[in-house]
């Protein structure tokens, strides 16, 4: 199967669904099956002995690449897990996965995880899943026709007063970074309504596009936490600035923010006026 237009985006996020639910469904077995008590301390780490990778994790984007192949045998994919498998050519079609992301809630038995997986196309998100294996629900969107939840309509917060606004973040794995991190937090907590931090990028972006937080923003996210998330609350009406866009607001390169419109530039005035672009 070779590229796709915009005809085709209904089609991708079906895809998506399909693909992340089950997924969402072996994530679950094989933590019922690995990962007991005490077992965090035995699993390997990537970038930091905080950055743990999990059984689960590599049979998830296992099953994941296998599922793409067969149902969208000319894409390529770009994993967590497995990296790259190609670079696309022109107008082809790259699906971005994370097969379980919030790795480290899951590892410690933790509800908040989920399955992203994302569909571009030359950079351009067009669909997208995010699957929570514990409660089951479906987040999706294709780009031009909304967002959902279960087949409900998503619309992001309509808060226009950025002192009450609630707020997610996250934190890296680098202990530098986030000692940064967590200042440029405690400058900004009392500017604000106040602060979530759950551990998992994707259903914060989901989160802001449910407006059950009103904005979010993270430094340092790989392409793979936020490729279906960020769709998901721009399709909701959320204003989303991607960490690869230029920085006109001097929040750093890769800065994240996802925000509903009444609130999104004063929480980057906000971040930027307490030194976010140093992150």
């Amino acid at each position: 199967m070779g590229p796709v237009d915009d005809q085709d985006v209904r089609t991708l996020e079906k895809v998506a669904v399909e693909v992340a639910r089950e997924a969402a469904e072996l994530a679950l077995a094989v933590r019922d099956r690995v990962v007991g008590p005490g077992s965090v301390a035995d699993l390997p780490t990537k970038s930091s002995a905080t950055d743990v990778v999990t059984e689960g994790d590599r049979e998830c984007e296992t099953r994941i690449r296998e599922r793409l192949d067969a149902l969208r045998p000319g894409d390529v994919v770009l994993g967590e897990e497995g990296g790259a498998d190609a670079d696309p050519e022109p107008g082809q079609v790259r699906w971005v996965v994370d097969p379980i992301d919030g790795t480290v809630n899951y590892a410690h038995g933790l509800p908040w995880f989920a399955v992203s997986i994302g569909a571009e196309v030359d950079g351009r998100p067009l669909a997208g899943a995010v699957v929570e294996p514990v409660s089951g629900r479906v987040w999706s969107a294709a780009v031009g026709h909304g967002a959902s939840l279960d087949g409900r309509v998503l619309r992001a917060s309509a808060l226009g007063r950025t002192p009450v606004a609630v707020v997610a973040t996250g934190l890296g794995y680098d202990p530098e970074r986030r000692r940064r991190q967590a200042a440029l937090l405690a400058r900004l907590a009392p500017e604000i309504g106040d602060v979530r931090r759950a551990g998992c990028a994707s259903l914060d972006l989901c989160s802001v596009a449910a407006g059950w937080v009103d904005g979010f923003y993270e430094h340092g996210l790989n392409h793979w936490d936020w490729a279906a998330g960020a769709l998901i609350a721009q399709e909701a009406g959320a204003v989303v600035r991607r960490p690869d866009a230029a920085d006109p607001e001097e929040l750093g390169p890769d800065a994240l923010l996802a925000a509903g419109p009444g609130v999104a530039a004063g929480l980057a005035d906000l971040l930027r006026a307490h030194g976010a672009g140093e992150i």
